[in-house]
């Protein structure tokens, strides 16, 4: 290994990179849970210090790789750090697919198609939804004023929901919810 004074001549980091830079990408492929990408970017990021110190390569080392290593390893940790501090970054396709609440014609077309759905039941299955999410009755309050069973309540609003969710257009993706 060549030894630099003032600065590191590229000859020498060539070696290096060629000496320690497979296993010192392996090693950071690891650390960052096997995304080679990011492991590559610390990896140009350990050269890059390596460059802007050469007193590195006059230390009492018989190798650079220790050296290398912890810098990567300090750098891996670094970066996790930096990304678990921000929040999460949100892609523009998912802005511009999300409906505006404060639109008022999507959310009456919304009401439109929805009331359609509930017409498509059959009246038992319109008669528990009606209980439960337009009068905000509980499974048990709803089989009361029904004159059924619970289960038979819970089971009908299953149903019913599917099949509401089949009827309304670009609306069978999304998780429905469930009787309480």
């Amino acid at each position: 290994m060549a030894t630099a004074t003032a600065t590191t001549d590229e000859r020498a980091l060539a070696e290096l990179q060629r000496e320690h830079g497979p296993a010192l990408l392996s090693f950071l492929v690891g650390l960052t849970y096997g995304d080679r990408q990011r492991a590559e970017d610390l990896l140009q990021e350990t050269l890059l210090r390596a460059w802007q110190h050469p007193e590195a390569f006059d230390a009492p080392y018989e190798s650079m790789r220790p050296w290398l290593f912890t810098v990567g390893r300090r750098l891996a940790i670094d970066a996790r750090r930096s990304r678990l501090a921000r929040p999460a970054e949100i892609a523009d396709g998912v802005l511009s697919a999300t409906p505006d609440p404060s639109d008022v014609t999507d959310r009456a077309v919304a009401a439109v198609d929805v009331r359609a759905a509930v017409r498509s039941l059959s009246p038992e299955h319109r008669a528990v939804l009606v209980q439960i999410y337009f009068q905000g009755r509980s499974v048990a309050e709803a089989a009361r004023a029904l004159g059924i069973p619970q289960g038979t309540v819970k089971s009908r609003s299953y149903h019913a929901l599917r099949a509401m969710a089949r009827s309304l257009p670009g609306y069978s993706g999304r998780p429905l919810p469930s009787a309480a």
